[in-house]
């Protein structure tokens, strides 16, 4: 790109930002004020504060206080991003209307925070000194934390130790399980990461994103192309394995084992098309057991700014707005001060509604098992084969994804083209069914593959193919030979390897009358990095090279669906 190129792409972005804030304040203000509220209503007494933290860096703290209460039940946020300013000025006003006060701090070297900016790891001590001076308060009655993404990471950092007066937390769209937010099957979230170590280097980044994204090696971008080497994203674009001792020592190790030490309730809200979303319910499955029992979890369809993201029509029940979720919770702990009872609610795609189950992953009923045919899908395997090239050069773009940020409007369930719409993509389409298929949990894709380098990628979507031959994404995702080999092995150019792509969990209902497909390729770009069909870890490959891609068909390659039937 040119200056000019680069300088229009900013302003650009600049005026997206902008409007995206107009709307969230706008959305903030109609749920806001769709709430039901009969109680006392409260003036607002606004007061800033530079909190010393134990090492003397101050950070700059703004309180809200409801006038003419002496004391009150406090919610509190820790934020990274001081351009959501009015959105948090529009929460002070609101809250303190209700009789509550709110409390909003800028973490550690962003926005009036003194300090040097370091992603994630400050917000442990910083967050723990902040609560244990708000606990200190004799105008602070009760406290709960509350945020989204970031902000719920900077709640969870401190989540394990948290003061007597913390008595619960709502945190939404995050999850402490990094690595899985981080990479699947050794192929990197470019979407998620890359986009998001460009938006908050501590300096301006004018660079082009996808050619970021594309830049070879790429554990050379930063300094090449962002104006400065950034050291935590080095870190993660090498530590590519989950046994990596990145991840399994300090910060990342023990934010994954705080919600198996947390004692007081949470309320986990995420979507099926958030980017956290594996993430999050990693965390979920890891609450102690005591928690679980008075924490909820819900699952909506969303994306990771609360934006529906359904293309195949209207829905009348998402209830994607957590404001109103924030109330009802922070009312029952705070306000009438009772404990919460265990809550799993789900959104059930095509069916418009919400449903309780009695556990997340629900209880599977049965297993059904579609083999992979020469061009269908079957209850029998067949042998066979299918083949394609796989090009680095030109991969397959993203479009109705799980895991994506930058390129948000790709996420959700999009139309997607017509079978074998490209060289490299195969498809495999089943009978129409004859009643409603209930896909609840984890769909695997398993395949018998070879190709003639020592290491690529396979990807898997599975789609709902309506009668009227309209298809819609189910869930996809990707992995890699080198993945899926025992440890300490390595792949023979020729052979046959087993590979399974796992997704993210679903809670499906297949109409009768639609047809299952599946698409198999070996690129799903800028979701995920783009496999060099070179072994070894990908952020330090420099060129690429073309792959003959073969799956082997028979009882080794078809689709596993949980059901879940009541």
């Amino acid at each position: 790109m040119t200056e000019e190129e680069k300088k229009a792409a900013a302003e650009q972005k600049q005026r997206e930002m902008e409007e995206m804030m107009r709307q969230a304040q706008e959305s903030y203000r109609q749920e806001y004020a769709s709430m039901p509220y009969d109680g006392p209503v409260y003036g607002c007494r606004r007061e800033e504060l530079m909190l010393p933290m134990q090492d003397g860096v101050r950070l700059y703290t703004e309180i809200f206080k409801p006038e003419g209460l002496a004391q009150f039940p406090v919610l509190i946020q820790r934020s990274c991003y001081p351009n959501q300013q009015p959105l948090y000025e529009i929460n002070g006003a609101e809250l303190t209307r209700r009789g509550y006060g709110y409390v909003i701090q800028t973490c550690r070297g962003t926005g009036k925070s003194e300090g040097h900016w370091k992603p994630n790891v400050n917000e442990r001590p910083d967050g723990r000194d902040t609560l244990q001076w708000l606990n200190d308060q004799p105008w602070a009655e009760s406290i709960g934390y509350f945020g989204a993404s970031y902000l719920a990471l900077t709640g969870w950092a401190i989540a394990d130790i948290v003061p007597p007066k913390v008595k619960g937390m709502m945190l939404t769209v995050y999850g402490t399980d990094r690595f899985k937010s981080a990479y699947e099957k050794g192929l990197f979230r470019h979407d998620v990461l890359t986009g998001w170590a460009m938006q908050n280097a501590g300096h301006p980044v004018t660079a082009d994103y996808l050619e970021s994204c594309r830049f070879r090696p790429h554990d050379k971008v930063d300094e090449a192309l962002w104006g400065g080497k950034l050291d935590w994203y080095q870190d993660w674009i090498h530590a590519t394995r989950r046994t990596d001792a990145y991840w399994q020592q300090g910060w990342w190790k023990l934010l994954a084992d705080v919600p198996g030490n947390t004692k007081v309730p949470v309320y986990i809200i995420d979507a099926w098309y958030d980017h956290h979303f594996g993430s999050a319910i990693n965390t979920y499955a890891s609450l102690a057991p005591e928690t679980k029992e008075h924490s909820w979890l819900d699952i909506g369809c969303w994306n990771h700014m609360s934006q529906p993201c359904i293309a195949w029509g209207e829905q009348h029940n998402l209830e994607n707005g957590d404001i109103h979720r924030m109330l009802e919770w922070f009312d029952l702990l705070l306000k009438q001060k009772k404990q919460p009872e265990k809550r799993v609610r789900t959104y059930v795609m095509r069916e418009d509604r919400w449903k309780t189950l009695e556990a997340w992953p629900a209880p599977v009923s049965r297993i059904e098992k579609l083999y992979l045919g020469e061009t269908t899908l079957n209850a029998e395997p067949a042998e066979g084969e299918r083949t394609f090239v796989y090009d680095p050069e030109t991969p397959v773009p993203s479009h109705g994804a799980e895991s994506v940020l930058t390129t948000i409007a790709e996420a959700g369930s999009l139309l997607q083209p017509e079978p074998d719409y490209r060289p490299d993509v195969v498809s495999f389409v089943s009978a129409p069914l004859e009643k409603a298929l209930p896909i609840c949990g984890q769909i695997k894709v398993h395949l018998n593959v070879s190709t003639d380098v020592d290491d690529t990628a396979f990807t898997a979507k599975l789609m709902e193919v309506f009668p009227d031959g309209r298809a819609y994404n189910i869930r996809g995702g990707i992995t890699t030979i080198a993945a899926d080999l025992p440890e300490g092995q390595t792949y023979t150019p020729g052979q046959t390897a087993k590979v399974c792509v796992e997704m993210w969990d679903m809670n499906w209902m297949v109409q009768p009358g639609s047809c299952l497909r599946l698409d198999v390729s070996s690129s799903d770009f800028p979701q995920y990095a783009v496999h060099s069909n070179y072994a070894g870890v990908w952020s330090e490959q420099g060129k690429t090279r073309i792959a003959h891609q073969k799956i082997l068909l028979g009882e080794g390659s078809f689709v596993e669906l949980p059901l879940h039937e009541n």
